[in-house]
């Protein structure tokens, strides 16, 4: 499966968005990065799978947003309470490999 990150350049968001590539590279789990800034196809992708209850309740959901594939797995702060609670791997739907701890 590949983790997809939507992401954004706007400065408000970018130490979250380095908060979850940084885990992600550094447990080596594979990911793709999507820009949703320059890239308005990935904007459109993001707004239409972001499921209606993970939505704000005014405007768009703003990155980071992951998804494994098409599945939604959440934004930066379900992100954060996964990584507090060493549950990044079930968070991502990915199984933890042997010995792991998140």
């Amino acid at each position: 499966s590949c983790i997809s990150l939507l992401v954004a350049g706007t400065s408000g968001i970018k130490k979250k968005q380095q908060d979850v590539l940084g885990f992600l590279e550094a447990n080596k789990i594979g990911f793709e990065e999507k820009d949703i800034a320059a890239n308005e196809e990935n904007r459109k992708w993001m707004r239409e799978n972001v499921p209606e209850n993970s939505r704000p309740a005014t405007g768009y959901p703003l990155p980071p947003q992951i998804f494994n594939e098409s599945q939604y797995r959440g934004d930066y702060d379900a992100f954060f309470e996964a990584r507090e609670n060493n549950a990044v791997y079930a968070f991502l739907g990915l199984t933890a490999p042997p010995g792991s701890k998140v």
